[in-house]
């Protein structure tokens, strides 16, 4: 009877570090089981934000390489059409570039509807916009939107900066304007032009909050691509019609009597 209580408690103590033991072993089984998937997820986020700023640097070589074709053809069509800048960026970053890419719609998921012209200073502001895909089902995170912005002058020449005497300030008129302007690039004398369709015309409004009428020179198309200003009220089925047209005139200020001084750009 006594012999065997000794051997009883030596029984009991090695269960109890048996026990132990697995305990341990379970725990880091679980730790590592947890660790590998975020190892895992924390690689494919860092692939993914490589992706993103590659796909950044090609749409913006691409936006440059549109700009230079639109510098180019500036003096012939002196508008920014979207639908040609979208295709020009494509063409240079790849449709198949694109359609592999993260970007949401491939090569067709690229904007430049914000695109625009100044026929007056040959002045570009380009703008192209896409969305990326976060194709990781774990987080429902909304698509990112990203947004290039670049500025280009058309090949139209220079701009002479005065002539006359130096002691003469040099301003600039209209043929029609009430005004004289001391900045050439004042936004009164631009006019920003953009193709719209002329089904969305009774919808659009100008700066004003006005609505768009046709032009009494030009007329309109039927249907299709028709050409509006943020500022005028009329719109164009030829983006050669006069009503598209100002004719600016560099002139010394003592010529421009009569006139009173712009409320934007004069002083």
């Amino acid at each position: 009877m006594n012999n065997r209580l000794p051997s009883q408690k030596i029984y009991d103590n090695h269960a109890g570090r048996v026990s132990a033991f697995t305990s341990m072993e379970a725990s880091i089984t679980v730790e590592a089981a947890m660790a590998v998937p975020i190892f895992f997820l924390a690689v494919v986020c860092l692939f993914y934000l490589m992706e993103m700023s590659a796909v950044q640097t090609a749409v913006r070589s691409g936006v440059q390489y549109a700009g230079k074709e639109l510098a180019k053809e500036a003096y012939i069509l002196p508008a920014a059409v979207p639908s040609k800048l979208e295709s020009d960026i494509v063409n240079a970053v790849g449709a198949d570039r694109l359609n592999r890419s993260i970007v949401e719609g491939g090569s067709s998921g690229i904007r430049c509807h914000k695109s625009w012209m100044s026929p007056s200073t040959g002045i570009c502001s380009l703008t192209a916009e896409y969305r990326i895909r976060i194709p990781i089902p774990l987080f429902k995170l909304p698509s990112p939107s990203y947004e290039i912005n670049m500025k280009i002058k058309g090949w139209t020449g220079y701009e002479k900066a005065g002539f006359g005497s130096d002691r003469e300030k040099t301003v600039y008129v209209t043929e029609t304007g009430i005004v004289y302007h001391e900045d050439y690039h004042c936004t009164h004398l631009e006019l920003s032009i953009r193709p719209v369709q002329s089904a969305d015309i009774p919808e659009l409004r100008n700066e004003g909050g006005g609505r768009y009428y046709p032009c009494e020179h030009c007329g309109s198309s039927g249907s299709g691509a028709v050409f509006i200003t943020d500022s005028g009220n009329r719109y164009h089925g030829s983006l050669g019609c006069s009503g598209l047209k100002r004719t600016i005139y560099a002139v010394p200020v003592s010529e421009a009597a009569g006139k009173g001084a712009c409320q934007r750009c004069g002083k």
